[in-house]
């Protein structure tokens, strides 16, 4: 029970960060809080394409998750379980530690909370 709900709370996560990555690529002037600020408004062309990338990547990622709770493809279960799992956990890590470093404080205080919540729920549904 406890992995269907971290892996619900993961998805409705990682759905808040995908919504956003995909409003960046459209244009959304929120630069500052992405990519360490680099850019204050819109991103550069380049920078959207980025932003795509990294949507679908967390998409994959919320799939594996939802996968490896039994709550999404149900027969990728075991794939999930052996080695997919461990990806999205390190990619968490990576993203807490990219979101605490971060010089763009409106990044470090809206993101490190949300990638923490992502780490914190990808380890319990790895290990689950």
């Amino acid at each position: 029970m406890y992995i269907s709900i971290a892996a619900f709370v993961f998805a409705v996560a990682i759905g808040v960060v995908i919504l956003f990555q995909l409003a960046l690529a459209a244009g959304a002037p929120w630069g500052s809080y992405a990519m360490g600020g680099a850019f204050t408004e819109t991103l550069p062309p380049a920078m959207r394409v980025a932003a795509l990338v990294q949507a679908a990547i967390l998409a994959i990622a919320a799939i594996v998750v939802l996968s490896k709770a039994g709550l999404l493809f149900p027969a990728w279960q075991s794939f999930a379980s052996a080695a997919a799992a461990w990806f999205v956990v390190p990619l968490s890590a990576l993203a807490t530690v990219l979101n605490v470093m971060t010089r763009s404080k409106r990044e470090r205080t809206v993101w490190a909370p949300v990638s923490l919540l992502l780490l914190a729920t990808s380890l319990i549904v790895a290990f689950g």
